[in-house]
């Protein structure tokens, strides 16, 4: 429980010490998003632009963190991340963020105690009573409505191999990182068909976490 909270502590501070930096490092560029003219739209992609690798790596790192932290949500991150730097670089962060800070949980997991919470949750039983909990692990990394963490541990309590593990974590994080970034590029450009886009594919995945749940809650037939 200690250590639990001492992990907590630690990564919510650096994860609020990056998110300021964030805020400082991109002040100019949130003053002009919040005014969307055409004008500034060029001088926005100047300033975007004028930033080094430092600020794209600082971002990525963010969103690992907010994505490891139970409770945080790194959407508006990964939605900054497409609409500053479009969609395949945006998607990119995204994706190594998420996956890093799923790595990071998994290692953590491992030495510090969860909460009982994580440990009571139906929908953890649901994840590894499965016939098939590759794929369901790997659906429960696609769908933003399920806590990463929480299929973290239940894949650290399947005590997967490594190689599996990864290739699931990899797997799983492709359609949301894609879609924040999509979404945000859609955004900056005031592309509203592709914004619409990106909206019905967000509403499919929380469908899906709904239609998976619903079925996972359905005893399994005995084997004959």
């Amino acid at each position: 429980m200690k250590k639990r909270r001492i992990v907590l502590t630690v990564g919510g501070i650096l994860a609020l010490i990056g998110l300021i930096l964030l805020v400082w490092d991109f002040r100019r560029e949130l003053m002009l998003v919040v005014d969307p003219t055409v004008a500034h739209r060029h001088q926005l992609m100047k300033l975007i632009r004028s930033h080094g690798a430092a600020d794209i790596v600082l971002l990525t790192i963010v969103i690992g963190l907010l994505n490891a932290i139970p409770g945080m949500s790194n959407s508006l991150l990964c939605i900054l991340a497409g609409l500053c730097y479009g969609p395949w670089i945006g998607f990119a962060m995204n994706w190594v963020g998420n996956v890093l800070g799923s790595c990071l949980v998994v290692g953590l997991i491992k030495h510090v105690d969860v909460s009982k919470k994580i440990k009571t949750s139906r929908l953890l039983t649901a994840l590894t009573d499965r016939q098939h909990p590759l794929i369901g692990l790997t659906i429960g990394y696609m769908i933003p409505v399920i806590p990463s963490v929480l299929v973290d541990y239940a894949g650290v309590r399947m005590k997967l191999d490594r190689g599996h593990f990864l290739l699931m974590i990899a797997g799983g994080m492709l359609p949301t990182s894609f879609l924040y970034a999509f979404g945000g590029d859609a955004l900056f450009n005031a592309d509203f068909k592709r914004c619409s886009g990106a909206l019905v594919a967000l509403l499919i995945l929380i469908a899906m976490y709904f239609l998976v749940r619903r079925r996972m809650k359905k005893p399994t037939s005995p084997a004959v």
